[in-house]
């Protein structure tokens, strides 16, 4: 369907591919990888037009359809939620504007000299919706809202008033009302709450065209890909199976480079020491040449890529007391709505609590009733003696000074550290050369989460207070959160919506239900394994 021939493309001087090839054909499900700036993106674009290559051809096959879902959804304004889902539907779309106007209309007081006129408009309008299958297309778009986590008032309501995440989620749900022949999916999971993310990928499972996407969620590509294409260092190459696969062959093709690498470099020295050492002979000057000649015509082997893995090391943590935090019948209300009524929680030392909840459940209220930064209406909260909390809130990136580097950002906070241990730090964290240097008002969301995480865990508490960490972090990125988080001597009380990070450091489980607050003792796997669901809302 779809087909990459020798492409190359630079963006200045920056060289993203240099002959790469790739293709994808009917119902594949795609799995593009790469580092950050590796062209990801960029062959996204090519692939519906809005780039071109440099050199190579770019080819789809004629009369197949491409939905595209990028991190740019551009504006939206002047519709509701559902039309503007609806909008990317053609006349259809137009006809379910016209009959939300007219309702508006007769609804109007002001308007009603015009009523006889106004029905017989709505009822022409409702017959040309009705004969376009509108009605059929309003019920699928609705069941996608709703899976992307939609209540019923906010899908009737103005999409202008949304927040930009929420706006993300309707430009997704456009592309996948769509229908299209092609799915080429930029970061879906960007900005979806857990049930949201177990939607979509149930939907993309049943869904019979092929997909393209990135993703740093490990979990949805295991389940989802079966083919995997790295772009790395202006190449592509392409394995069979999904991401868990792709890495342990990726990691064998590596070591199999290194040995082949290491024994043509032993050759090559050998060869060149016999050289350098009977080139004055001229007893020997025809077996030099030779071997001068043979060494020529030589392919070499490439040095293998070494990736960096990203590594922090906690430092040991202050001992807190065992009880390390008490909510002792809390109550809390935000205007009419009750939140919290009678809640009792103690909180131990080296548990590792994960709080689960549908939207509006109240977790990232709980957490900062616990940080601190929100009082309870009734009841009490406690930290135990001796606790050192760090709290890493959704909005802690907003807080962050638009004017200071990496590096200052970093020595803001600990003013007392070297520079020499700062700049480690940051290369920890992901920031090596130039990059300490970045203000923050150019660093990337992930960028701005891994500073964030930084400047929390340097100096080390003994009390973690998490909400949502992993949001816009890469992979590698998780994967260094979780091994360090897996050895911290300390107490966690978190949110996320990474299934892998939930498994892999939960020991306890907070489940907020509109039926009450439900405790399960051992972790998120167990959890799942007696309550038969991922998430409390699916």
């Amino acid at each position: 369907m779809i087909r990459l021939d020798s492409i190359s493309k630079s963006h200045g001087s920056q060289i993203l591919l240099v002959d790469a090839s790739m293709g994808v054909f009917r119902g594949e499900k795609v799995g593009l990888v790469g580092p950050n700036g590796s062209g990801k993106s960029t062959i996204f674009r090519m692939i519906v037009g809005e780039e071109q290559p440099d050199g190579g051809q770019v080819s789809v096959e004629r009369g197949v359809t491409i939905g595209y879902f990028s991190q740019d959804v551009g504006e939206m304004s002047g519709r509701s939620v559902l039309e503007e889902t609806m909008a990317g539907a053609g006349e259809v779309s137009e006809a379910a504007h016209e009959l939300h106007t007219l309702e508006q209309a007769m609804a109007d007081p002001a308007r009603a000299h015009e009523i006889e006129q106004l029905v017989e408009r709505f009822g022409h309008a409702q017959a040309r919706f009705d004969e376009l299958g509108g009605y059929a297309l309003e019920s699928r778009a609705q069941e996608i809202l709703t899976g992307l986590g939609f209540r019923e008032e906010v899908v009737q309501g103005d999409v202008g008033k949304l927040s930009g995440g929420w706006k993300m989620r309707v430009a997704l749900a456009r592309i996948l009302l769509m229908a299209p022949d092609t799915l080429l999916l930029d970061e879906p999971t960007n900005h979806l709450d857990i049930e949201s993310i177990i939607w979509l990928e149930r939907f993309l499972r049943g869904f019979e065209g092929a997909i393209v996407m990135t993703s740093h969620d490990r979990e949805l590509m295991n389940r989802l890909v079966g083919k995997i294409v790295e772009i790395d260092g202006g190449t592509i190459t392409t394995y069979s199976g999904n991401y868990d696969f792709y890495e342990r062959q990726r990691d064998v093709a590596a070591t199999q480079q290194e040995a082949q690498y290491a024994r043509q470099q032993a050759m090559l020295a050998k060869e060149q020491a016999f050289i350098d050492k009977f080139k004055a002979r001229a007893s020997h000057a025809a077996q030099v040449q030779s071997r001068v000649k043979k060494l020529e015509k030589i392919e070499k082997v490439e040095p293998p890529k070494r990736r960096k893995a990203l590594e922090f090391d906690f430092r040991e943590p202050p001992r807190s007391g065992d009880d390390v935090a008490r909510l002792e019948t809390v109550g809390k209300r935000y205007g009419e709505r009750k939140i919290f009524e009678g809640l009792d929680l103690l909180v131990r030392r080296r548990e590792r609590w994960c709080v689960m909840g549908v939207n509006g459940a109240g977790k990232s209220t709980l957490l900062k009733l616990v940080a601190g930064e929100t009082a309870p209406d009734g009841g009490r909260v406690a930290l135990g003696g001796s606790v050192k909390m760090a709290y890493f809130a959704q909005h802690a990136m907003e807080l962050l000074d638009p004017e200071r580097s990496v590096v200052d950002t970093l020595r803001g906070a600990f003013p007392l550290a070297t520079v020499g241990s700062m700049r480690t730090l940051a290369g920890a964290f992901g920031f090596s050369g130039d990059d300490v240097d970045k203000s923050c008002r150019v660093l990337s969301g992930g960028e701005k989460a891994r500073l964030v995480l930084a400047t929390l865990l340097y100096d080390p508490p003994n009390f973690l207070v998490l909400d949502e960490p992993t949001n816009h972090l890469d992979m590698a990125t998780k994967e260094m959160l979780i091994k360090s988080l897996s050895s911290f001597d300390g107490t966690m009380l978190f949110v996320s919506h990474d299934r892998k990070f939930l498994a892999a450091l939960s020991n306890r489980v907070l489940e907020l239900t509109p039926q009450g607050v439900h405790v399960y003792g051992g972790g998120y796997t167990e959890y799942v394994s007696r309550t038969g669901h991922e998430a409390p809302g699916v």
